[in-house]
């Protein structure tokens, strides 16, 4: 256990068995789940295969279809230290080292019949994607030619001028929500063919509702972390709740688990119980976790009192659960296709226009940096950081660090390099507060 740690379980103890609950559970909640597509896989039932954004679980629920995200299989393989083996099998096979890892090791993990180091993954059945992420499409491709997997593409209408989407009500969201509609229910026709169930709207009724007190729960959760000190670390914390986030909506074990989730945040807000004993500096991190080192990359910041309070990836990889949104259960497809349409929206715009979702995230958390980590892997979330911090330096004077590494390959993260920029960048903090204080 590291220092940090020793004194955040001094800190807990005391506080009986809700600090810390969140993420005890979510990990259980997790084993869980690996294991019960471990047991579809050896049952031989197909997998039907999503994406963080634009998962469309609350469809794929009603037919009682295991769920595999495979973004989730392969960053668990980075955290557990076995990424660099699956990606080397996959160059091998003549996948270049400069496309997504997370692509490269799902390519090794079907290779292997599913063998995952939580378990084993079911094959892929169906695919359900949307245009979110361009390398999306690309994979599920891969899926067609390895498994003949039937693919459904959902096609999300974006913002089609930076700060300007069309809210709900105007003419242009409601031809953009009809549209997402026609193609749910499509969506439902295939799943009605793949698994010989009927579609049943009552059911979808039950699901929205779960998924409800999620997206409800995980808004108060993010809100929350405004208190001094932060309730919760952005980067490792939240990777847990987004990991229930995505895997158990629309479930009631999921709806369970965020209400204890705003339990705990509140108690631990209420008893000014904070994810460090001394909070120096309050940052933001944009982009994707470095989870070759996953722990040691946040040690680094910690060690200088720093905590991550909140994070595009919270928003972005949640499918855009962070956001404000309650389905109406009366008019259940209708509202469906008005939250996928908005929520995968908005999703696109924390990734392509994240000086927006910063300067509002900062405003409320009351930050004192932003960390920006482009990664090798994924062009798709580096692309334009540069330019987003300058647009951000522009309306805030907030101090910025700009570092590099990668999400899967550890072969191109170098510990020392990062430490000495993420300690010059804490350097420079420091500095600037001696000088506003003198001033």
């Amino acid at each position: 256990m590291s220092t940090t740690d020793q004194k955040k379980a001094n800190q807990n103890a005391g506080h009986g068995s809700i600090v810390g609950r969140g993420a005890r559970d979510g990990a259980a909640l997790f084993r869980d789940w690996f294991q019960e597509l471990t047991v579809a896989a050896e049952e031989g039932r197909p997998g039907a295969y999503v994406f963080v954004m634009g998962s469309m679980m609350e469809i794929l629920s009603c037919f009682d279809l295991p769920v595999v995200f495979p973004e989730i299989n392969s960053l668990q393989m980075a955290v557990r230290r076995v990424a660099h083996e699956y990606l080397n099998e996959a160059e091998d096979m003549g996948y270049s080292p400069d496309i997504c890892g997370y692509v490269k090791a799902d390519v090794a993990l079907q290779a292997r019949q599913g063998e995952h180091p939580m378990g084993r993954m079911p094959k892929p059945g169906v695919a359900v994607l949307t245009n979110a992420c361009n390398t999306y499409i690309k994979w599920a491709e891969i899926w067609e030619r390895m498994a003949d997997t039937r693919v459904f593409t959902l096609d999300i209408p974006g913002t089609r001028e930076q700060g300007k989407a069309a809210p709900p009500g105007t003419e242009q969201f409601e031809r953009d929500r009809r549209y997402v509609e026609a193609q749910i229910r499509e969506l439902i026709e295939l799943c009605e063919e793949v698994t010989g169930k009927k579609f049943d709207i009552d059911r979808l009724r039950e699901v929205l509702g779960h998924a409800n007190t999620v997206l409800r729960s995980w808004r108060r959760v993010i809100d929350l972390n405004a208190s001094r000190p932060s309730l919760f670390n952005a980067l490792t914390d939240g990777t847990v709740y987004l990991g229930v986030a995505n895997s158990l909506r629309g479930t009631a074990e999921g709806a369970r688990y965020f209400e204890d989730l705003v339990e705990e945040m509140e108690y631990k807000a209420e008893h000014g119980i904070g994810t460090l004993t001394d909070e120096q500096y309050r940052l933001l991190f944009v982009g994707v976790p470095c989870y070759p080192i996953f722990r040691r990359f946040n040690e680094m910041f910690t060690e200088w009192g720093g905590t991550f309070v909140g994070s595009t990836y919270l928003l972005f990889a949640s499918g855009g659960a962070g956001y404000e949104f309650q389905y109406d259960l009366k008019k259940p497809l209708e509202s469906l296709a008005a939250g996928v349409l908005l929520t995968v929206r908005d999703a696109m715009d924390a990734m392509f226009y994240s000086d927006l979702a910063l300067i509002e995230m900062g405003d409320k958390l009351g930050v004192d940096g932003v960390v920006y980590h482009p990664i090798k892997s994924c062009r798709t979330t580096s692309t334009g950081l540069a330019d987003g911090r300058r647009a951000l330096l522009e309306e805030r004077d907030w101090a910025t660090l700009f570092i590099e590494s990668d999400m899967m390959d550890r072969r191109v993260v170098s510990e020392a390099q990062l430490k000495n920029r993420i300690d010059a960048f804490f350097e420079g903090m420091a500095a600037r507060r001696k000088r506003a204080a003198i001033s």
